[in-house]
């Protein structure tokens, strides 16, 4: 008993000094990496001469952070969680049946979605609605529609797709140029905006049909940067970096949004705002991000959903059983960009204001790690990690409270990518698969089983 007592003492005073000689070494690595950024601020005075500014103490909570963080998790929180791997384990295997919230969570999410302007309405107010409306509702959305585009490509045909924002771009230069030059309204140009886009993902297909992996990254990158160097040059027809502006809005049934007599709030007999508009466009995007579901899910079930499936788990044994991978292929890059497309019709009728800035590589990469911590392949997984990453960096607009423990010149908007990057390395560390790394079979015998995530390939939902 004493024997054991000591081995035990032993493996945890070990264990202690593990965990405190590696948060020593986690707080070195993060003093290293942070002095540059964190510890000194570059500003000009009035002589427009370079001046450092020393913000050690901000550098020392980082650095805190850092090695309390690492010891805790080596100290307590690793332990545990093997503890816990490990009861688990042992344990007989018992079914489990599904909770409700977790059947139905689907619905209840739309109902929520329904419900979420009028109760943002009720509780601030009609302007005061406009910030929560647009930015935490409106832009969350647009990016739910751009990441399940690109899930067909990525997540269903495993075909790596760096360029996606190329057919974004397609999107909403499509309906700003024909909506200026030509008159046409919204409703006719979403679809327009969609098929040419579904164009330009087969132009952009047939090239990379034998390419596979890095490469055919590479090639959809150099696609995606041709399109906005083309948006930049051709100043005759897209101005340039200039952009075009006075794009005009959509319409409900030929009702403006304005403050004419004709215009929706004197129709309605409702006071002045714009935040109808911002609804409007809500339950607009709302509605798109279902169509696209819906078709995701269709096509999924569908012959051609499955051969995407094939294509992503092995291209040649996908070949040997005759399925045509020129054009599951073209279909997939079609489709995908058909959504990215119509996305950036919308994006366009949002803002009222397109120019190339809007479309650079950073936007796919961000399209791109929606996807990949949502869990390739999974709807339900990627709109959760678009509210994470994309409602994230809208939540830190609002932390001015952070200035009282950080100081006045702290701007938390300017760590964004900083947290953001932490947060992937932590999230991809705990769920490589993504936040739902379990996938249900389109194909099934009697019964329909999720897989888990043990049985699928490493990023592969």
């Amino acid at each position: 008993m004493a024997n054991i007592a000591s081995t035990s003492a032993s493996a945890g005073s070990d264990l202690t000094a593990r965990a405190l000689r590696e948060a020593v070494f986690a707080g070195l690595i993060s003093l290293g990496l942070f002095v540059l950024f964190v510890g000194l601020k570059s500003d000009q005075n009035i002589r427009n001469e370079l001046v450092l500014n020393q913000r050690w103490g901000l550098l020392a909570i980082f650095v805190i952070v850092a090695a309390v963080g690492r010891f805790l998790m080596v100290a307590y929180i690793q332990p545990a969680m093997a503890r816990r791997k490990a009861a688990k384990a042992e344990a007989e295997e018992v079914v489990r049946e599904e909770s409700f919230f977790k059947r139905n969570f689907s619905k209840i999410a739309i109902i929520a979605l329904v419900l979420y302007p009028p109760v943002i309405v009720a509780l601030v107010g009609a302007q005061g609605s406009l910030k929560w409306v647009d930015n935490f509702g409106v832009q969350i959305l647009i990016y739910v529609m751009l990441a399940w585009g690109l899930n067909i490509v990525v997540g269903l045909a495993g075909l790596l797709d760096l360029g996606y924002v190329a057919f974004y771009a397609v999107g909403a230069y499509s309906y700003a140029l024909l909506s200026t030059y030509f008159g046409l309204s919204f409703w006719v140009l979403l679809p327009v905006a969609g098929i040419l886009s579904a164009c330009w993902g087969m132009v952009l297909g047939f090239p990379v049909l034998r390419l596979r992996g890095d490469y055919l990254a590479i090639v959809t990158l150099a696609f995606g940067e041709i399109i906005r160097l083309v948006l930049i040059n051709w100043t005759e027809v897209t101005k340039g970096t200039f952009g075009v502006s006075g794009i005009a809005k959509a319409t409900l049934f030929g009702i403006k949004f304005d403050a004419s007599k004709d215009g929706f709030a004197a129709m309605m007999g409702l006071p002045m705002s714009s935040a109808y508009y911002k609804i409007f466009l809500f339950y607009l995007i709302l509605g798109l991000c279902m169509l696209t579901a819906f078709v995701t899910i269709r096509l999924r079930r569908m012959p051609i959903g499955r051969a995407w499936e094939a294509l992503r788990e092995d291209e040649i044994a996908c070949r040997s059983l005759g399925i045509n991978t020129v054009t599951t292929k073209l279909t997939a890059f079609a489709t995908g960009a058909m959504f990215g497309g119509i996305a950036g019709s919308f994006f366009a009728v949002r803002q009222g204001f397109v120019s190339p800035e809007s479309f650079v590589f950073l936007e796919s990469a961000v399209i791109l790690a929606i996807v990949v911590l949502g869990g390739m392949g999974s709807l339900t997984g990627i709109a959760i990690a678009a509210v994470a990453m994309i409602g994230g960096t809208e939540i830190l607009r609002e932390l001015s409270f952070l200035k009282a423990i950080f100081g006045p010149d702290f701007t938390p908007e300017l760590y964004r990518m900083l947290i953001f990057g932490l947060a992937m390395v932590v999230v991809m560390v705990w769920k490589p698969r993504g936040f739902v790394g379990s996938r249900e079979p389109t194909a099934f015998l009697r019964e329909r089983k999720a897989i888990s995530g043990s049985f699928t390939k490493e990023g592969h939902g």
